[in-house]
């Protein structure tokens, strides 16, 4: 990101898509309850007949969730979103600063609002292709309940992976890739573009300085920012990974179907917890980033000056 002063050397590639991958995996395992909330909000309504429970709001989701069907159903579908965090948010965080200098016109110029979001769009919709696979596992195992019947779909992540890929397809293993590479695109842009012009603004005008502060303040910013404008993408997103095959015939419909049946607020359900997890994933994403990347830099250059 911008406004690094601790160091004249420069975090390298490998430092950043590092960093961006472990602080990520450390946000999603602390904010995964959240994301599992948000998903069951998602979903409900869809199909009236598919569970008697109502969930309302984030903390009687989660109770309801943990009374009914144990707490670790909270964390139904971790491990899959870890392995999207490996392979997604490691390339489209860690990558971001690389491709940011690449749409900058001239080696040192300041980066400009377009490259920015240049460099979102790029690594946003890179990061989807390689881990959409993951995301739909996620979805499934966070969706699926024992409430619906005596035999879930899925036992587990690797079992979720075969299953679809027998019965439904290998390639509906990348199911809903649409809504979920323009939900990835509006999170990407509006979360990196959002907290780098925060923190550059904070630190250029001496508001506050390149630290915890800082990059808690922005990440707030960026979270809220980037949860109301991907809001109807991601319902969308979740609900179409989450049917079975054929109850929608494509995005549109599904988008059609939910405006016709449940209106408007449909594209807004979970919003808040979609705003608690994506805001406190950030604070704990960023500020994780920007603290391992600072000890990953210090470390090489102490490296470099003992050699």
């Amino acid at each position: 990101m911008v406004g690094l002063t601790y160091s004249d050397v420069h975090p390298t590639m490998g430092v950043k898509i590092f960093s961006a991958g472990v602080s990520a995996c450390l946000a999603d395992v602390i904010t995964f309850p959240l994301d599992t909330a948000k998903v069951r909000l998602q979903i409900q309504g869809e199909c009236p007949t598919s569970s008697p429970i109502r969930y309302k709001g984030v903390l009687g989701t989660i109770t309801t969730l943990a009374k009914t069907e144990g707490p670790l159903k909270l964390y139904s579908g971790l491990p899959a979103g870890i392995q999207r965090q490996i392979s997604s948010a490691s390339l489209r965080i860690g990558l971001y600063d690389t491709a940011q200098e690449y749409f900058t016109e001239g080696k040192g110029a300041p980066a400009t609002l377009g490259s920015r979001i240049c460099a979102g769009l790029t690594t946003g919709g890179v990061a989807v292709f390689i881990g959409q696979p993951t995301e739909v596992v996620k979805v499934r195992l966070q969706a699926q309940s024992h409430l619906h019947g005596p035999k879930p779909r899925y036992t587990g992540t690797y079992n979720a992976y075969r299953i679809i890929a027998t019965t439904e397809g290998f390639k509906f293993l990348w199911k809903g890739t649409t809504p979920n590479l323009i939900r990835s695109i509006i999170i990407n842009c509006t979360e990196l573009v959002a907290y780098d012009l925060m923190k550059d603004t904070f630190v250029k005008n001496n508001i506050l300085a390149d630290d915890v502060p800082c990059h808690l303040v922005s990440a707030l910013f960026a979270g809220f920012c980037a949860t109301l404008l991907s809001s109807p993408a991601d319902v969308v997103k979740t609900r179409f990974i989450n049917s079975p095959p054929g109850y929608y015939a494509s995005v549109p419909k599904c988008a059609m179907a939910m405006l016709t049946k449940e209106g408007v607020p449909a594209f807004f359900k979970g919003f808040v917890p979609s705003f608690l997890r994506l805001a406190s994933w950030n604070v704990i994403m960023f500020v994780s980033f920007e603290q391992l990347k600072r000890e990953l830099t210090k470390s090489r250059q102490t490296t470099d000056c003992t050699t």
